[in-house]
């Protein structure tokens, strides 16, 4: 048996557990109708194969109709939803893996505006931000049946065959009976602790009455809100022991911090340029002090981490979830001594940002992710061997390039840089960002230990394509930034991309205009402004950086707020002329004829990428499908057909922005699904 302190198995009341490895309860947003459906299974039993030891569903399962589904959230009250978990949870059983699920209230962290229209509940009429909606400050009937819903759900997801189920007490509604913050009531749910833990008390009682005595019951609260008036960590322990002297509890999943605006959750799960494992230690000592079965995650991205979190008894399961969106083989490879082949977590958090803007959960470099039923994590053998010639190694390149030499083919790439990267080693200039690099240097591993051929400092030409006799060529060159938009002036502007790789240095006085609204004119920004410069971030949008989005957005404020920048919406740059030795910007709107002049040193201008699609087109002649994608087969993953042009020499796509301007993991799923059928 292995020594690996991961690898040990754990007794969790009567339930063993194989390892200490888990994926903490989150919620994907892969719900149909409210249901965890096939491709909902299919994202556990994938991770459930791959050898975790528990696996949380749900981010969380809604108890009631008036906690609207406002992440596509599984909805428990449904009686519909048993058929769909057994299937999810016999699924995860055949492999040898635990399945829980989370049970909530939303309460205020929801809208009225979604699922059934009914007004959001808590224990104050205050708004969170985040969410925005008012709630209804509950009455006493509100309460009934809340807790009798919570026990409805609970018998539901026995009887759909779960372990077990986790209670969600942070940012929703049984944490917002418990903070001072958000409770406002003056009865016997307001004011003393006892008071204010009343609420989930009926809760506990209620379900444990339901399932009875053998069934788990967690919960996952948090133990200090680090909020002026909220929960402190002293008494998130006095909590602590009372869930534990409630007899009924029997284990605790730990959090720290609040969640209620973009900067509160981004210091829960913090993202890439924060610190690793930020609440271990204090999850650690609750531990300690309480004596229950101890859970936490919160960026615990390396098996390393992991590790120490058993080995120092910090925890007793540790929860690895974004690790495993970004690989679900984390456990596979540990017990195969393939620690270096774990795909990281980048930290880059596309993940939970789709899902606060009402998207799915997408990994930015694993584009199998959510796509279990259509994309493979594991490259099976190609048939029949192949000569593959690549040009360009950025994400798209590099991607397409792993996945080939997984598939057995011989591979190639040509890279005009001296490096591989593209646009990622940009992106990696940024102290905070570096992270990002992780994306190139994993698969440039992975394509060295198969073989493949790069010659870099090569500006591919069609001879040298040629030249291999290859059966299929992938363009994938990428773009250069598109500043040719303003009615005059051009010539003046510089990119985004010319302040980040330092080819320009900043001015004094800057317009950022970004007409793009992705990461480079915030990344310049930064920049310029640590400089000391007076810097405006201008869009013709109504919000800037919508592609940013929400807990990435966290840092980039964090870091221009308390530097001379001022940010500017739905104005639009025009032109820009020369006035002595400054530019004198043209500023127009959108919205009206008003036009106004204001004059900076220099003005920068993010507005996407223009394909390098040159070669693609003197290549396309030669090719026996013309460049031509059969976007059903792509789809629907089929070969492609090459009939346009039966005398040509070789197969020929282009993928990424060599295509169109997209972004990181359009990139790489663009590769993925071409590349696993060729």
């Amino acid at each position: 048996m292995s020594r690996d302190p991961l690898l040990q198995p754990y007794q969790l009341k009567h339930l063993t557990l194989k390892n200490r490895i888990m994926i903490t309860s989150h919620e994907p947003a892969y719900p149909e109708d409210g249901m965890p459906k096939d491709r909902y299974r299919a994202y556990h039993e994938t991770r459930a194969k791959a050898g975790v030891a528990l696996t949380m569903t749900a981010g969380s399962a809604a108890v009631s109709r008036n906690s609207p589904p406002v992440f596509n959230n599984i909805l428990a009250y449904k009686d519909e939803v048993v058929p769909w978990i057994r299937r999810l949870t016999d699924a995860c059983h055949d492999h040898g893996c635990a399945v829980m699920i989370q049970l909530t209230h939303l309460g205020r962290r929801t809208h009225w505006n979604k699922g059934d229209w009914l007004p959001s509940v808590s224990s104050s009429h205050e708004r969170e931000p985040a969410h925005r909606a008012f709630p209804k400050q509950v009455e006493d009937w509100d309460i009934d049946r809340i807790v009798a819903d919570y026990a409805d759900a609970a018998e539901r997801m026995k009887e759909g065959g779960m372990d077990g189920i986790e209670l969600q007490a942070y940012g929703h509604l049984m944490d917002q009976f418990w903070s001072p913050l958000t409770n406002t009531l003056d009865n016997e749910y307001g004011g003393s602790l006892e008071n204010r833990m009343r609420f989930s008390q009926r809760v506990i009682d209620a379900v444990r009455e339901r399932v009875g005595d053998e069934f788990i019951v967690g919960i996952r609260f948090t133990a200090d809100e680090d909020l002026e008036g909220g929960i402190s960590p002293e008494e998130g322990l006095e909590i602590a022991r009372a869930l534990k002297e409630t007899g009924k509890i029997d284990f605790l999943n730990v959090i720290r911090g609040h969640i209620d605006t973009d900067p509160g959750l981004t210091d829960v799960i913090p993202v890439q340029g924060m610190r690793n494992a930020p609440h271990l230690d204090f999850a650690g000592r609750i531990r300690k002090e309480i004596g229950l079965p101890t859970f936490h995650a919160a960026k615990i991205p390396d098996v390393a981490t992991a590790r120490h979190a058993i080995a120092e008894g910090l925890l007793d399961m540790v929860g690895m979830t974004r690790a495993h969106m970004a690989d679900p083989m984390v456990v596979k490879k540990i017990s195969e001594n393939r620690e270096g082949d774990i795909r990281p977590c980048v930290g880059a958090t596309y993940c939970l940002d789709r899902i606060y803007q009402a998207g799915d959960a997408l990994c930015i470099h694993n584009a199998a992710t959510g796509r279990e039923l259509t994309m493979p994590h594991e490259i099976p053998e190609a048939k029949a061997k192949k000569k593959i010639v690549i040009v360009g190694a950025g994400p798209a390149g590099m991607e397409a390039a792993r996945v080939a030499s997984e598939r057995g083919h011989a591979v190639t790439v040509f890279e005009a840089a001296p490096d591989a990267g593209g646009q990622i080693r940009l992106t990696a200039q940024s102290e905070r960002r570096r992270e990002m690099i992780s994306i190139i240097e994993w698969r440039m591993e992975q394509c060295l230990a198969r073989d493949v051929q790069f010659r870099f400092n090569t500006f591919a030409e069609v001879s040298d394509v040629t030249a291999e006799e290859p059966d299929v060529v992938i363009v994938a060159t990428g773009g250069l930034p598109h500043t040719d938009v303003l009615g005059e002036g051009n010539d003046l502007v510089v990119s985004a991309w010319d302040i980040i790789a330092g080819d320009v240095k900043p001015g004094k006085s800057v317009l950022v205009y970004d007409d793009a609204g992705d990461h480079p004119a915030l990344q310049a920004a930064e920049m310029i402004a640590g400089t000391g410069a007076h810097v405006e971030i201008m869009t013709p949008d109504r919000s800037f950086a919508p592609d940013v989005m929400a807990m990435n957005l966290v840092p980039y404020m964090r870091s221009l707020q308390d530097k001379d920048v001022r940010f500017t919406v739905t104005y639009r740059l025009k032109s820009v002329k020369r006035a002595g030795n400054q530019l004198s910007a043209v500023i127009g709107t959108d919205y009206s004829s008003h036009v106004e002049e204001r004059a900076f040193d220099q003005i920068v201008v993010n507005h996407g990428t223009m394909p390098m699609d040159e070669l693609y087109f003197e290549l396309k002649p030669h090719s026996r499908n013309l460049g031509a994608v059969d976007q059903e087969a792509l789809i629907f993953g089929k070969s492609q057909p090459m009939t346009a042009n039966p005398g040509g020499d070789f197969a020929l796509f282009r993928i990424g922005d060599a295509v169109s301007a997209r972004n990181t993991h359009a990139a790489i799923y663009d590769a993925l699904r071409l590349m696993k059928d060729v």
